[in-house]
């Protein structure tokens, strides 16, 4: 079976990259010139130069009847700053690719999007509720939305496309997203928690549910990858518990956190640097949104994991790559 990734080196796709060549895959790996090949490297895979804004380049990378496409690049910007990019990643890459794949007759696409297409609103959620991410003032909620519309398209023309929608993700080979805050709280420099909640899946298990899409999943379908909800206070606390630390955080009201991200964000227009908070993030680190992924389960066999195994998997990685000091991985016992 020959796979060809898009976001090869992001921290899903090295996840999807370990699980593809466990299963002994012949995987071809799209990056840039100037990607961090850290990861990617430690594992047997074809690396191929280029990116999803050059057509061109897509047709002649892509392997001809590729057994699976799965499109796993995006720009995951929280600053309006960088809509602009983030649109022409989001949206024209992900139609570049979808035309490439039909091209060159690639037998099964599949789409990496998110749940947040269902929109940035309370409560609880599964498959059959509408999309109202389109209209959504958040660039990468409106961006990813429009990028489903695009698979979409490709399936009208023939391309035979399923659509995975992860909700948050902990797991090992992350540094930039929840893992930082996973530091941020190991090394006590978290004094306020977000005030939200939400579902999470683990890294190793998506990346498998991935696989089994192309299988199994149904042509056109949307799939829910959930399984454990939590707060985010939940996870912070399950985190000091984790690597036997007193985390001292309290939750920061949400209206504070919109505050401050409105005005960090109005300043940045100043700084020209991104904030640590911006209207955006302080928007969606504050919402109560969970999300059912019985569906998945159902057809692609995807199994949910508890918050406390993500979170050890993830300290456990860090751990063993040196990001994480001063903690035996050993006291944190097997996964």
């Amino acid at each position: 079976m020959i796979a060809f990734v898009t976001g090869a080196t992001g921290f899903l796709g090295i996840n999807l990259i370990a699980e593809l060549t466990t299963q002994r895959w012949d995987v071809v790996a799209l990056h840039r010139s100037n990607s961090d090949l850290t990861y990617l490297q430690r594992f047997p895979v074809r690396l191929v130069e280029g990116t999803i804004d050059d057509p061109g380049a897509l047709e002649r990378l892509i392997p001809s009847q590729v057994d699976a496409v799965f499109h796993m690049a995006a720009d995951v910007s929280f600053w309006a700053r960088n809509n602009e990019r983030q649109t022409r990643t989001n949206v024209l890459g992900t139609r570049n690719v979808v035309a490439a794949a039909l091209s060159r007759g690639a037998r099964r696409f599949v789409h990496t999007s998110t749940s947040s297409v269902y929109g940035l609103i309370p409560g609880s959620f599964d498959e059959t509720a509408p999309q109202r991410g389109r209209d959504s003032w958040f660039n990468y909620v409106a961006t990813k939305t429009l990028a489903e519309d695009e698979v979409r398209g490709g399936i009208a023309r023939g391309l035979d496309a399923v659509i995975l929608n992860p909700t948050h993700i902990i797991g090992r080979y992350d540094r930039n997203n929840w893992a930082r805050l996973i530091l941020l709280a190991a090394g006590g420099k978290l004094p306020l928690i977000p005030p939200g909640r939400g579902s999470f899946c683990h890294g190793p298990e998506v990346a498998r549910a991935h696989i089994a899409a192309v299988v199994t999943g149904r042509t056109g379908e949307n799939y829910l990858l959930a399984g454990a909800d939590a707060s985010f206070k939940d996870v912070i606390e399950i985190t000091g518990e984790t690597l036997g630390r007193r985390i001292g955080s309290r939750v920061v009201p949400a209206a504070v956190l919109r505050l401050a991200g409105g005005m960090l964000g109005f300043a940045s227009h100043f700084t020209g640097k991104e904030p640590l908070v911006t209207p955006e993030s302080a928007i969606m680190l504050g919402v109560h949104q969970v999300f059912r992924g019985e569906k998945a389960e159902r057809e692609l066999g995807y199994r949910p994991r508890s918050v406390r195994d993500m979170v050890k998997d993830c300290c456990l990685w860090l751990i063993a790559e040196g990001f994480l000091k001063g903690v035996n991985a050993a006291n944190l016992g097997p996964l």
